[in-house]
């Protein structure tokens, strides 16, 4: 067994691990074993949505570990189709039922909607609600710049614990990153390796491939490591929590198997300098609520 990852803390005191596995496009028949195969890989973090069609096998898959439910932090995210406060209630119970559990650790928006901000505003005040209650540990969002989350914080009470966003070294997003310190929220990685430039997204015909870039294959030969660890330890020297997601079992035993090893801060600027600003999925601020409909 790997891991386990180090424990972040959020702004409201609560620990979450650094790295954890993600299950975005994770088909239902192959989400349980993978969840079970990270477990036992000493993961502790698991990710998932509503809009993943994979929360009841997230589930499964958690209650098949033998693991106890205290030691496993479980996200998951209401989609654009529950945006608005009663409705975002409903969700959250939706959800809950599906993973089959009494508690969530970590409940996030999944898209800020620019043009509606105000449906936004009222599903993060249910969160508020949720928290306020008991039912989640902690609440964010994801895919937020700094002027959404500006916006938001100036008409809610509760700031952000959680950023989640598409980060990886050709799209690092340092100005983001450095308002999510100001503010005391906690920058999370989606496609933390760079998947979505590699299997498609809005802007994915234009941007490399962090796996092929030199800087990386040059650090992986050097540790012994793969490209994907090398990316992945970057993620941890820059106090991130990443998500990488696979299915395989030899990539999700890898994916933890960064914790024998450390990158020196020229390593880490090195791969910093890799940043194109080009992003390979949506943007934010084009995002409406029908957009992926």
């Amino acid at each position: 067994m790997n891991g386990p990852a180090p424990l972040l803390t959020l702004n409201n005191g609560v620990r979450m691990p650094a790295l954890g596995l993600g299950v975005y496009q994770s088909p239902p028949d192959e989400t349980v074993p993978a969840v079970t195969t990270a477990i036992d890989n000493g993961y502790r973090l698991i990710d998932t949505a509503a809009a993943y069609g994979n929360e009841k096998e997230v589930g499964e898959g958690i209650a098949r570990s033998g693991i106890g439910r205290e030691e496993i932090f479980v996200i998951t995210k209401l989609w654009l189709t529950d945006y608005g406060y009663d409705s975002t209630l409903r969700a959250f119970d939706t959800s809950l039922t599906k993973l089959g559990l009494d508690h969530l650790d970590l409940y996030l928006l999944h898209w800020p909607v620019p043009s509606a901000y105000d449906t936004t505003v009222a599903s993060y005040k249910a969160a508020e609600k949720l928290l306020a209650d008991g039912r989640v540990r902690a609440i964010g969002v994801c895919n937020h710049t700094p002027e959404h989350l500006t916006a938001l914080m100036a008409r809610t009470e509760v700031v952000p614990a959680v950023n989640q966003v598409e980060l990886h070294p050709n799209f690092s997003q340092p100005e983001l990153r450095a308002f999510d310190v100001r503010h005391g929220i906690l920058t999370q990685s989606w496609s933390p390796i760079g998947g979505v430039n590699r299997y498609g997204g809005e802007g994915a015909d234009k941007v490399r491939d962090p796996l092929q870039e030199p800087t990386i294959t040059g650090l992986a030969e050097k540790y012994g490591k793969s490209p994907a660890q090398i990316i992945l330890r970057w993620q941890v020297e820059h106090d991130l929590s990443a998500i990488p997601k696979s299915v395989k079992p030899h990539r999700i035993a890898e994916n933890i198997g960064i914790f024998d090893f450390s990158l020196t801060p020229h390593e880490v600027a090195a791969i910093d300098a890799l940043d194109t600003g080009t992003r390979g999925g949506p943007d934010p601020d084009r995002v409406e609520l029908g957009t992926f409909s």
